[in-house]
C-alpha cells in the first residue's frame, strides 16, 4: 500500500453554502467522531459572509444538528471538532488570500465549492498568497464547465498550478459504498466476470430518478439541463464502471485509465442520429409523493426550453459490449428517487423444460445505489410440487441487502470517503482529466444534434417517468424499462 503524505489543514471554499452546511461539515465531523482525521487537522472556512471563528463555528454547529447523524456524538465530541474551524471572509472576484495563508498550516488540501467561473480566480489567488505550493492538493465540485471548451479552459488555469497528481475531480456517485461494490462484485467473483460481455448480456439499462423539482437550483439548472447535470458526469461514470476491462491492481492510475478507454470507446450521438438515439422531456403540473405540483415553467417563472428528462440508447464500441445496447435515463418530478443499473442477461439457449410447459425467464442483476443499498439477482427456480400438470418455474431473488448484511456498519455519506481520500492523497474514486474532456465530447455531439434537428423537450405530467416516446425508444427494440 502506498504510504501518502497527509496533510495538515482543508481549506474549504464556500463554506457557508448549502453542499457544505448538508454534506462536508457533517462529513467531516463524522471522520473526527471516528477518530479518523489527523489530530493537527485545521479546517479553515472561507466565503464572502462576514463572520468570524465563532460565528462560523456557530453556523456549523447549527449544520450538524441538523444534518449529522452518528452514535458517538456527545456534546464534548462537537466541541472537540468546532474547536478545529477557522474563518475568513474573501472577495472571490478580488481574491486576497494572503489572511488565509496566515492561518493555513502546510500541507493543505483545498477544496472548492463554489462556482466554477470563480476557480480562475481562486487559482491566481491561491499563486499570490503562497497557497499553490507543490505540495498541497486541490479538489474541485462539478460542474466543471459546460461544454468541452469551457472544461478545457477551467483544467488549463488549474493545472497552470497543480500537477495532475494533485487534483482531486469530485463526483460524489463515486464515493457510495454501492459504486465501489461494483468493482468487488466484478472483479472479486469468478461468477460474473466471465459472463459479463456481448455474449451473455442483452442490455444495460441506467435510471437516476428524482422527484424534487427545481429546489432552490433554478438559475443554475435552467442553464444545465438534465443531459449535463447527471449524464455527463454521474451517470457516465457508472457506465464506466460497467463496461470496463479488469484493471491490474486497484489502483487510482490502473481503474482510470481503463475508465477513460471505455468513455473514448462511446458510439457517436450526432446530428446523423440524435433524434432516433434520444428523447428529451420538460415536466409539467401532476402530483409527486401524493402532492400536486407544479410544472417547470410555472417554477421557473417563464417558458423555457430546457430539458428536465433525458433517456437515450447508447453503445460501447469494443470487443466486450459489440452491440450490447446501454439505455439511460434521468429527470426530475418522476415516480420515486432512485438509482440502479439493471443488467439483463441472455436467455439460455435451449430450454429443456419447454416440453413440460416451463417457461423461463433470462436472468437479470440489479444493482440498487439509493435510496437504500441492494444487489438483488432473479434467477429460476422450480416451484415445489410433484409436476403432474407440468414443470412450473418461477423467478425468484437472490438479495444482498447492504444495510442488512452489514448492519454493524454505519452508513456513511458519499462525501466521507472522498473527504478522507483528500486529506490522504488517494485519488482512486476521483476523475481524471482526461474522463471528463472524453464524456464533454460525447455531450456536446448530442446537443450539438439536437440543436441542428431542432429537437425540443417533450411534456411530461409529473409524477410519470417521462414522455412516452421513452418507452418506445425501448420497446422498439422488444425492452421495457425496470421500474
Amino acid at each position: 500500500m502506498t504510504i501518502r503524505p497527509t496533510t495538515r489543514s482543508l481549506l474549504l471554499f464556500g463554506a457557508t453554502g448549502d453542499l457544505s452546511q448538508r454534506m462536508l461539515l457533517p462529513s467531516l465531523f463524522h471522520l473526527d467522531l471516528d477518530g479518523l482525521l489527523p489530530p493537527e487537522l485545521v479546517i479553515v472556512g472561507t466565503a464572502r459572509s462576514d463572520l468570524d471563528d465563532d460565528g462560523f463555528r456557530a453556523l456549523a454547529g447549527k449544520a450538524l444538528d441538523s444534518f449529522a447523524v452518528h452514535p458517538k456524538a456527545d456534546g464534548a465530541s462537537r466541541a472537540r471538532f468546532l474547536s478545529r474551524l477557522r474563518y475568513r471572509s474573501v472577495d472571490l472576484a478580488n481574491p486576497d488570500f494572503r489572511p488565509l495563508a496566515d492561518i493555513v498550516p502546510a500541507p493543505t488540501s483545498i477544496y472548492l465549492s463554489t462556482s466554477p467561473q470563480l476557480f480562475g480566480n481562486i487559482v491566481a489567488g491561491l499563486k499570490a498568497a503562497g497557497l499553490a505550493a507543490p505540495g498541497n492538493r486541490l479538489a474541485l465540485e462539478k460542474p466543471l464547465g459546460n461544454n468541452l471548451a469551457a472544461s478545457r479552459a477551467i483544467n488549463d488555469a488549474v493545472a497552470a498550478e497543480f500537477a495532475e497528481d494533485k487534483i482531486f475531480r469530485i463526483d460524489h456517485y463515486l464515493g457510495k459504498a454501492t459504486v465501489q461494490n461494483l468493482l468487488a462484485l466484478r472483479f472479486g467473483n469468478s461468477l460474473f466476470e466471465p459472463l459479463w460481455n456481448a455474449a451473455h448480456i442483452d442490455h444495460v439499462q441506467i435510471t437516476v430518478a428524482e422527484t424534487v423539482g427545481l429546489e432552490g437550483r433554478v438559475s443554475y439548472y435552467d442553464e444545465i439541463g438534465a443531459l449535463r447535470d447527471m449524464v455527463q458526469n454521474h451517470m457516465l461514470q457508472l457506465v464506466a464502471l460497467v463496461a470496463m476491462e479488469p484493471p491490474a491492481s486497484f489502483d487510482a492510475t490502473a481503474i482510470r485509465d481503463e475508465k477513460v478507454k471505455v468513455l473514448r470507446a462511446l458510439r457517436p450521438i450526432d446530428r446523423s442520429n440524435s433524434a432516433q438515439l434520444t428523447v428529451t422531456g420538460q415536466y409539467g403540473a401532476g402530483a409527486s409523493q401524493g402532492q400536486p405540483v407544479p410544472g417547470y415553467a410555472d417554477e421557473l417563472g417563464r417558458v423555457s426550453g430546457n430539458e428536465t428528462f433525458v433517456a437515450l440508447k447508447a453503445h460501447v464500441d469494443n470487443w466486450r459490449w459489440k452491440d450490447v445496447p446501454f439505455y439511460l435515463r434521468t429527470g426530475k418530478r418522476l415516480p420515486s428517487r432512485q438509482s440502479e443499473i439493471y443488467i439483463q442477461f441472455r436467455c439460455v439457449p435451449h430450454s429443456i423444460f419447454a416440453g413440460r410447459g416451463g417457461v423461463l425467464k433470462a436472468n437479470k442483476l440489479v444493482i440498487r445505489l439509493q435510496p437504500e443499498e441492494t444487489i438483488r439477482l432473479l434467477t429460476m427456480a422450480k416451484e415445489p410440487g410433484l409436476d403432474r400438470d407440468g414443470v412450473r418455474l418461477r423467478e425468484v431473488p437472490l438479495d444482498l441487502s447492504l444495510s442488512d448484511t452489514f448492519a454493524s456498519e454505519r452508513r456513511r455519506i458519499a462525501y466521507e470517503r472522498l473527504l478522507l481520500d483528500l486529506v490522504d492523497g488517494d485519488q482512486t474514486l476521483f476523475v481524471r482529466r482526461d474522463e471528463v474532456e472524453a464524456a464533454w465530447g460525447w455531450i456536446d455531439a448530442i446537443r450539438d444534434g439536437w440543436q441542428a434537428a431542432g429537437v425540443t423537450p417533450k411534456p411530461y405530467a409529473a409524477g410519470t417517468w417521462g414522455p412516452s416516446a421513452a418507452i418506445a425508444l425501448t420497446e422498439r427494440d422488444g425492452v421495457t424499462w425496470h421500474d
